[in-house]
This record gives C-alpha cells, structure tokens and sequence, in this order.
C-alpha cells in the first residue's frame, strides 16, 4: 500500500476453525480513517513431506495439538486417492513415458533429415549460385538495356510533358489574364461604389453641421418635433423637408432620396478612368513582337497592343510621316518596338519553311529501310525489260514503241528484303530531281547491252550519276544474243574512268540477261550488298517527308502525284505541301493499284488530293494544318514569280554565275559541261582544261562529248551550276529555249586557245582577288568613358603613323585580337575629326562593340586589292 495507507491487524479471539481474523485500520489523508475487518484462512496440509512426521499431539491441517489419545485414521493411498485415480495416473505416467521414447526417437530421425536436407540444400544452394550469378549479370545487361529504354523514353516523355506544361500554362497564363481583368473590373465598380457612398456621406456630414448650428440658435428638440407634428396634421403630412438628405437617408439607400448632382457624378468617373489608366499602365509588360520584311502601321499596333495614333505619333517623331496603312521596313518597325519597350524578333520570308522537314532523328527511333535503285541506260538497251524480269510483269508491251515514255516506282521482294526501283526516260528526270536538291537514288545501275556497247546516252548517264555521287552498278544485259561481247563493254568503260572489278577496280558489274532471267539473282545480291554497306535507315514514326518522282492531272482522280517516301508515315488524311501545290490525302495507291491506308520510308505510292500539278522533284512533306500548308505555298509560289521574272530579263552572265559561285562557300570548282565538233577536239580541250587549275581551284569536266548542244546539256549545267562551252558547235531550238528559261550560262569558240584563257580568267574571277593588307597606324587605349545613353569611347592616345575614320580598326589584348571592324566616330577634343598624327590623343568608337579595356592596343589598317592569277 501507498505511504498515507497503513494497516493495522488487531487479533481477535473466537473459536479457531483454521481461520484467523483480524481488524484492519486503514488510514487515508486529512487525518480520515476505517476499521476493516480481515480473515485469513490457513492452507490444508494432506500429508506429511517424505522423510518427516509431525509431532505429537499436533495436526497439520490445523497447527493445534491434539488429545494424546486421538489416532489418525491410515489410509492406502497417499494424498488421499482412490485405486481408480491411482490407476490412472499411472497410465497417464506410462503414456507419457512412452509419449517421451516416440518423441525422442522421432527427434532422432529428424535430426537424421535435416542433416541429409542441410547436405542437399547445400548443394542445391551452391547449384543455385552459380545459377544466380549467370542470371545476376544477364539481368544487368538487361536492366542497362532497359535503363537506357527507359532514358530515352523518358526523355521524349519529358519533351512531351513540357510542351504540354507549356500548353497549360499558356492557358492559365490567359485565364489569369481574363481573371486579372474581371478583378481590375470589379475593383474599378468597387472604387466607384466608395467614391459614390463617400460623396453621400459627405453631403449627409454637411447636413448633420447644418442641423447642429440651427441647433445652437435654441431650438430645442421638443419644439422642432412639435412644430413639425403641427405642420403634419395641418396639411396632411405633406412634409417640405421629407425630400431633404439625412443621415438615415444617406446610408439607407432609400429611392426617395436626393440624388448626386452631374458635378458629383462626373467627378467619379474622371476618377475611376484615372485610376483604370493607372492600372493599366501598371500592368504594361514588355512582350517579343515579330517583325516581318514589311509590316504596315496598324498591324503592327496589333501586334504591339497599342493604339495605331501612338504609332503616328511616335513615327512622326523619328521624322516618318506615315498614315496608318503605311508599310514600314524591318529596321524602322524594330526601332519602333523598342520605342515602345518590347522586344523585336526579326524574321524572314524565307522562315516559313524552317522545320518543314521535322528535328532531327534521335539513333534510337531509326529503322532499316529498303534502298532506292535508279535505272538508266541507252534507248532500247533493255532498262524496262530487267525491270520487268525483275517484278515479274510485263512494263513494255504497255509503252508506245517499247519506250518508256514516263517515270514508274516499283517495289520488289528479295530474299525477305525489299528494294525500291525508279524507272526513267533516259536520265533527264534523274537530273531533274537532282536540280531541285532531291537526293532520292542510293544506287545507280547503268544498263549497257553487250551486243550494242557503249552509246552516248551511256555515257550521259555515268556523267549524272558521277555528278550526284551515287554508286554505280553495270548491268551487262542481252549475253543471250549472238555477237554479245561483256570485254569490249568492260574496255570502253575505262575510257569512262569506270573501272570493274574484273579489271581490279572498285564499280560492280554483272553479266544478265533481262529475257532468259540470267545473271538476276546475282545482281539482286550485289544490290544487297551495296546496300547493306551504306548502312540506310529511316524514321517510320514520324510526319512523312519525301520527294515527287512524277505528277500528272487525271481526268477521273484529278491530280495524281507519285511520291517516294523517304522518311515517316503518310496517311490518309494528312495536309501536304508538293512543291508549290498543297492539298489533304484523299486516297494512296501503291506500286500495284492496291489502295492502302499509309506509306512507309522508300515506299513509292500514288498520293491523290493536290490541288494543282507538282514538278519532279519537288520536295514532299506533311504539315500539322492547312494554315501552315497555305502560308509555304504563298512564298512557294512568290519566289517562282521572282524567278520567272528574273529568267525573262536575261540569261546569266559568266561574272553573276561566279560572283553566286562565291558566295555559296562550295568547294572551289569550275564545272564544265563539253560539247566539241570531233572526239579529237574533246580529248584535247579536257586535257588542257583539267591543268588549268592550282591548288585553290580546278576545273572539272562533267560531261564532254560530241555533238550539238542538247537539252540534256543544259539541264545538266543547271543542275551541277555548271556553264556550258560549245566548241565549233551550236544549240538547237530546244537547248535554246531551255538556257534562256533556266538562265544557264553559254560560250561558243571555235579557237583552243581563247576557250582556255578564258576559262582560266573566269576560274580567277570565281576566286575573287587578293587582299593585301597594310597598317596605316597604332595606339594605346588610356581609358574607357562613357559615350551617350548605352555607348563607351575610348581614349587613345597615337603611337605610329595616323588614325582615319575611314580605315578598319583592330583591338589587341594580351596578343590576342578581341575585335576586328570598323571605326564609328573619331573626336579630339569635342570636334568630330577624320584623321589624328602621332602622338595625339583621341577619342573612338567601334561599330557595335564596347568591351574594350584600358591598356589594349588599337592598331588601324586598310586593304589593298591585288589581282589573283593563276
């Protein structure tokens, strides 16, 4: 019990039956307490322990001694129990005691288990290590693998989620904005609610001072009540001053009530446009404001949110006098932006078409793809006829003459592979889609018959083909006729720089016959096998780009345009833009009139739904809606205007084709299409051409051969911007007719020896002169001062020779040139002057360029033109 408990055991006397009792006095706290009476009754003792007798006289059960003639009664079983317990117990002991052996002879053979089981699971354990470890690294290179999936996935789902986050708060930027201008609303009716119950409160203050003075002249409350009641039952409460404003009236809004006067109320809206017009100042940001090539006046107001008269004004200011329909130029449109605080973003005509062919590829999402094989060859050497052989179809018998007269797209199946093959005319539209930059073939085949040998066609075939750089294949064709002679073939090719490999060189060649199916198979190896090397791959999941092999109008479709994918998907529905056509894929028609819903990487399909008639090669490509398609087509179809245009007032001088030679940056080469009167005439002009050059440039001879100037050749220079010379040789009406259309470049000779100096003076003339260049003078830059609101001088003082403003200026700092341009202003004192001697000092500033420090070195030079030679 706790402390403030206390138990007192107060002995009582009575008759002792193996029970004590007691009195217990239980103390609590502030001096309470309570007697409690307490029994305790003693254990019963059976018997006595083994080994002891009680003493005499004495009992157990009791503790009391006894009358000494009292005997125990003797009883046959110890505590008491009868034969029938006795005899139960002991079964019970005998079961347990063989309860006990059965267990211990069971632990026994268990212990017998889980030794033989601790044995196999050993080796089990060791077995699975092995086993463990092997998966252990598979799992990691799988888990890599799949980390690495999972990168890029994530990657691209980053991207998506960001322009998608990009999306959404662009949204709630814009619901922000609405929700901003309702509060600046509600604030607005707020304020001029105030404004409103302020003026009332006032006039009801002003009241409230009138009845107080009144109230000093005496007039007591009980008289005024009374006066009134008076008046009221006098004239039939027709109270005067019930139209007269009172506290109560004021802020009860009561109808009756006297109204603000138009003093009060004009003097609230004055102060709510205030303070809108400052709020709205408060909220002017700066934003990015696109600036096209021309813009007018009131467009660009849009654009900037501001009203077109602050425009005019502002343009009046810059001493601009423009209506508001006036078309301003980009520099004057980005000056006004900046007057304004916003930041110009200066674009081209010409950027509509940036991203028209998609981002760039990642290496994960690339796919293998089927190569494009181009056929060109001699008239009648067999071009369609291996085609066929090839498809297993009869082309020719569908073609006036036997001539292909159009441009087909075939796909074939090889060995599980499949190859994509175009079919020309020769080889004018191969060089025309190679004109409009389509890179379309990965392999040529040149189709020479053995019997017939190398025709001139052949050889304007190699020429294309070596131009567009793509790997060549002879095809041998007809070894089944009489006369046929592979050699010769292989001979007159090196007189082409084509060199077999039957003659140790680096171009295949494979002797079939399109008639009897000789020699196929091997070349359907050979095109595996280059194409295998070139390694080509494509996206499939992507918007489609790819390039126009041919169009025509069809009187029941419309405009058919046979289009070969060469990267992504087009599908059924999908906006295109062809060339300087646009339209929506209403139906797509493979290699074999089947209808199919989408087109793969180097699939050639028909695509229906244009709505004009592209030209071959012209770029292919999906866009995401029809504005976008609208706005490539409009500058598409401008800049061919220009061309036009530009094409009828002349043909190209040598000097403009080599001052755009220049420019582009290509590699300095002098291309040149040859048409000479004799084989005698060519060999030699080439030769002569070929040494012509240096190490800055060389001429190149893409095609010499004799005869008239044709077509073929001016299509040809156009397409490798190469000039055509004529030696002793003239054009046709054809040929005529096409380099005034196109503008390509014509020269006619009938000496060597001026077609070589001239050529010469013209590969000069591409190079551009010599630039020698001369230091006028130095100085050292003292320091650095401010000049104007963003603008810093430097203060120089002359070393060598003179400063003009009118020389290029360099800055040097530590040895290194930090800036190199033109001087901008040139002072002493505060007198703008063109030229300081040595030892003066001056004050310059650079086209923009501010970084200058003190202690740099100025040094000012010119350039002198010499004239280049070869």
């Amino acid at each position: 019990m706790s402390d403030d408990k206390k138990l007192t055991l107060t002995p009582k006397l009575g008759v002792g039956k193996g029970v004590e009792t007691g009195q217990v006095r239980q103390s609590f706290s502030h001096g309470r307490s309570k007697a409690v009476v307490v029994e305790r009754k003693k254990k019963r003792v059976l018997k006595n322990a083994p080994g002891t007798t009680a003493p005499a006289g004495e009992s157990k059960s009791s503790g009391q001694s006894k009358p000494a003639g009292f005997q125990p009664k003797k009883r046959s079983n110890p505590g008491g129990l009868s034969d029938t317990e006795m005899e139960k117990r002991a079964l019970v002991l005998e079961q347990a005691k063989k309860d006990a052996e059965r267990k211990a002879e069971e632990a026994k053979k268990q212990a017998a288990l889980d030794a033989e089981r601790k044995k196999l699971e050993e080796a089990e354990a060791a077995k699975r290590s092995v086993e463990e470890q092997a998966e252990r690294k598979a799992a990691e290179a799988a888990q890599k693998k799949a980390e690495e999936e999972a990168r890029v996935k994530a990657e691209k789902e980053s991207a998506k989620r960001t322009e998608a986050e990009a999306a959404a708060r662009e949204k709630e930027e814009d619901e922000a904005k609405k929700k901003s201008e309702l509060e600046a609303r509600a604030v607005q009716l707020r304020k001029a609610s105030e404004a409103r119950k302020a003026d009332m409160s006032a006039a009801a203050t002003a009241t409230e001072g009138d009845e107080k003075r009144r109230g000093k002249q005496k007039r007591t409350k009980d008289k005024r009540k009374t006066e009134e009641n008076r008046r009221g039952a006098g004239r039939g409460n027709n109270d005067r001053r019930g139209g007269k404003l009172t506290i109560a009236k004021a802020t009860s809004g009561d109808e009756g009530g006297r109204q603000r006067s138009i003093a009060a109320m004009k003097r609230a809206q004055a102060k709510a446009k205030r303070q809108q017009g400052d709020q709205q100042e408060a909220k002017k940001q700066s934003r990015e404001i696109t600036i096209p090539e021309v813009i007018t006046v009131q467009e660009l107001a849009n654009r900037m949110a501001e009203k077109g008269v602050a425009l005019v004004k502002v343009l009046m200011g810059m001493g601009v006098m423009a209506t508001i329909n006036e078309v301003l130029d980009q520099d004057t449109a980005q000056l006004v932006v900046e007057e304004f605080g916003h930041k110009p973003k200066r674009v081209l005509d010409s950027d509509v078409e940036i991203g028209i062919s998609g981002a760039e590829d990642d290496e994960t999402d690339l796919a293998s793809r089927a190569p494009v094989v181009t056929v060109m060859g001699h008239v009648d050497h067999g071009k369609t006829s291996l085609l066929d052989a090839l498809r297993k179809a009869n082309v020719v018998s569908g073609e006036a003459g036997g001539i292909t007269q159009h441009i087909g797209a075939y796909q074939v199946e090889v060995s599980g592979q499949k190859i994509t093959f175009l079919d020309t005319p020769g080889h004018a539209a191969f060089t025309e889609m190679r004109a409009r930059g389509a890179s379309v073939t990965d392999i040529c085949i040149v189709v020479v018959a053995a019997d017939d040998g190398v025709m001139p066609q052949t050889k304007e075939a190699i020429a294309h083909a070596k131009a567009a750089g793509v790997p060549l294949i002879i095809a041998i064709n007809k070894m089944d006729r009489e006369g046929a002679n592979p050699d010769r073939v292989r001979q007159e090719l090196l007189q082409e720089e084509v060199v077999v490999e039957s003659f140790s060189g680096d171009v295949q060649e494979v002797e079939i016959s399109a008639l009897t199916g000789l020699g196929l198979d091997n070349l359907k190896e050979q095109i595996l096998l280059q194409a295998e090397l070139l390694e080509l791959k494509a996206n499939p999941s992507r918007a489609a780009n790819g390039v126009v092999v041919e169009a025509k109008l069809d009187k029941g479709r419309g405009s058919v345009t046979t289009t070969l994918i060469q990267k992504g998907t087009v599908k059924i529905g999908d906006i295109f833009v062809a060339g300087a056509e646009w339209g929506r894929v209403r139906a797509l028609v493979n290699d074999k009139g089947q209808q199919v819903k989408e087109a793969g990487p180097s699939v050639p399909v028909e695509v229906l739904g244009a709505g004009g008639v592209p030209s071959a090669g012209d770029d292919f490509a999906v866009v995401s809606n029809e504005a976008r398609a609208r706005e490539i087509v409009d500058y598409r179809q401008e800049q061919i205007k220009k061309k036009r245009a530009l094409a009828a007032a002349g043909p190209k001088t040598m000097e403009a084709m080599f001052t755009q030679l220049k420019e582009s940056g290509e590699t300095q080469s002098f291309q040149v299409v040859l048409k000479a009167d004799v084989q005698g005439s060519v060999e030699a002009i080439t030769a002569a051409l070929e040494k012509a050059g240096n190490d800055d440039i060389a001429c190149r001879v893409l095609h010499g051969a004799v005869g008239g100037i044709t077509e073929s050749d001016i299509t040809l220079a156009n397409a490798s911007d190469a000039m055509v010379i004529g030696f002793n040789v003239r054009p046709n009406k054809q040929a005529r007719e096409s380099a005034e259309s196109l503008g390509t470049a014509m020269k006619f000779y009938s000496v060597i020896y001026d077609l070589i100096d001239d050529v010469k003076a013209a590969m000069a003339g591409q190079l551009g002169p010599e630039f020698k260049e001369n230091v006028i003078g130095s100085a050292e830059i003292l320091d650095v001062f401010t000049a104007g609101k963003k603008g810093k001088a430097a203060g120089c003082r002359v070393l060598e020779g003179n400063i003009r403003n009118d020389l290029k200026a360099r800055i040097l700092r530590d040895g290194v040139i930090v800036y190199e341009g033109q001087i901008e202003n040139l002072r002493r004192f505060k007198d703008d002057v063109k030229k300081v001697e040595s030892g003066q000092e001056c004050g310059l500033t650079f086209e923009d360029f501010h970084e200058m420090r003190a202690g740099d070195e100025l040094q000012v030079y010119e350039l002198e033109e010499v004239e280049r030679k070869l």
